[in-house]
């Protein structure tokens, strides 16, 4: 039975070119991750500092929640609770009228992705800029991101060309990249002068200065927040640790991670509004208590949104993040999407291999391969387990609980070598979808085990 994944993946794989081109650029990442961690001789400490201090930090989340709500109001702050998507973008929407705001310039973020922010915004008659410039891209083609730390990584420059021309004016036919970051800056430059608020995202709060910590690469959450003079920063409420020596731990392994890099360009703190401004937090539960709640997928909450687990999985980086039902693609996606809604996003459990490297990688070592293992344990109870896998099943377990009926069925598989090609090699067959029928050996392994075993005189050696 195929999924919907699957399926996608499948019409992803007719190009190429294009999956090499995806493959080698998301595995270059890794393997400056790689670099990254093998020049710090404390890395795996600081992996293991990471582990305990988000264990510690999610499992007393509600004391934390109220320690960083009172240092943040005490800072001037105004702090807003979010029980699901609806009541945050009711919120943000209330506090964009209360202050009249026609246009939103946004650092990335992928909450607002979570609970559809922007869409909200728009049909309330509030004009919403992406100002990342990956997300503006993706929001000026119509696209959702494919990765969540890299989100238009996929999208060649040719294509961001044809993009740009059609919808800035003044775009000359030049696909240089150095000219169409130059066409991107001006473009984005008019937004922020003329935007009523800014809205960034949360990499890190800080429970005991009540600060909101916010790593980039290009400034725009910077630009978002000392432009206009109101900045609401959406926050879900595991991103909370602490406090800053907590802080020096993270910042080590986000970038190394993520992109490969020693730090993110900017590192922004906010502790409180700009003179004459207004600062907003609005903290999003959004089915997070329920996960904490979780014995079996609560490490899911650990999680810092680094992409590193995406850029080594083989089954992302030849399937790309479109062939994902849920908008988190990769393996934190899987287990994110089943969280939300397991009879939604079941098809995503079998885009994995079960390789482990994405547990090998993440920062913070949420057991990510193994919690996917779990999702499929229960594909059958949840009414999703594939009929034909089923019967293979039972079939193998059959055989295999019958010795006799398996060494017999051993000694006539060579018969099908002589079969006709176009009889083993049918949509009969599913291991023939991808793969020519094996040619089976003169003797099996248990046979030519048996010979190895045996000594001189002819007796099997148990040793």
């Amino acid at each position: 039975m195929s999924t919907r994944h699957s399926k996608a993946a499948e019409a992803y794989l007719k190009d190429d070119e294009v999956v090499d081109r995806h493959d080698r650029t998301f595995f270059g990442v890794r393997e400056k991750r790689d670099r990254m961690a093998h020049d710090l001789p404390e890395w795996e400490d600081l992996r293991d500092a990471a582990d305990r201090i988000k264990r510690h930090t999610v499992t007393h989340l509600a004391d934390y929640l109220e320690q960083f709500e009172m240092n943040a109001t005490r800072n001037g702050v105004k702090v807003h609770w979010a029980a699901d998507a609806d009541e945050y973008n009711r919120i943000v929407i209330s506090i964009l009228d209360d202050h009249h705001v026609e246009k939103v310039v946004k650092s990335k973020s992928m909450l607002t992705e979570e609970c559809h922010l922007n869409q909200s915004l728009e049909e309330h008659g509030i004009e919403v800029v992406e100002t990342d410039l990956g997300e503006r891209i993706l929001q000026m083609m119509h696209l959702a991101p494919s990765h969540i730390v890299m989100p238009a990584l996929h999208v060649h420059r040719e294509q961001i060309g044809d993009c740009f021309r059609e919808q800035i004016p003044g775009t000359k036919v030049d696909n240089d990249p150095t000219y169409l970051t130059q066409v991107a800056r001006e473009h984005l430059r008019q937004q922020f002068m003329e935007a009523g608020a800014g809205m960034t995202g949360a990499n890190f709060g800080i429970a005991s200065t009540g600060d909101v910590v916010v790593c980039t690469n290009e400034g725009n959450a910077d630009m978002s927040t000392s432009i206009p003079k109101l900045h609401i920063v959406s926050m879900g409420i595991e991103k909370l640790i602490p406090d800053y020596q907590s802080m020096a731990v993270f910042q080590r392994l986000l970038a190394r991670c993520g992109t490969g890099q020693e730090t993110t360009v900017y590192t922004s703190h906010f502790r409180g509004p700009r003179p004459g401004g207004e600062m907003h937090i609005v903290l999003v539960d959004n089915g997070r208590s329920s996960i904490l709640g979780n014995p079996e997928h609560w490490q899911t909450l650990k999680c810092m949104r680094c992409g590193a687990c995406m850029n080594t999985c083989p089954v992302y980086r030849r399937s790309a993040g479109y062939s994902y039902t849920y908008f988190i693609p990769g393996p934190i996606g899987v287990n994110l999407g089943m969280l939300r809604d397991r009879s939604r996003y079941y098809d995503n459990v079998s885009a994995c291999s079960l390789c482990c490297s994405c547990d090998n990688v993440c920062p913070v070592k949420v057991d990510l391969s193994t919690q996917i293992y779990r999702w499929r344990q229960s594909l059958d109870s949840d009414g999703h387990a594939d009929s034909m896998k089923k019967f293979m099943s039972k079939g193998m377990k059959f055989l295999f609980t019958h010795p006799s009926l398996y060494t017999g069925t051993l000694k006539m598989a060579r018969a099908m070598n002589w079969m006709p090609h176009w009889l083993t090699n049918c949509k009969m067959n599913p291991w023939a979808y991808g793969h020519e029928m094996m040619k089976f050996p003169k003797q099996s392994f248990h046979v030519q085990w048996k010979k190895l075993k045996k000594d001189d005189s002819g007796t099997l050696n148990e040793k």
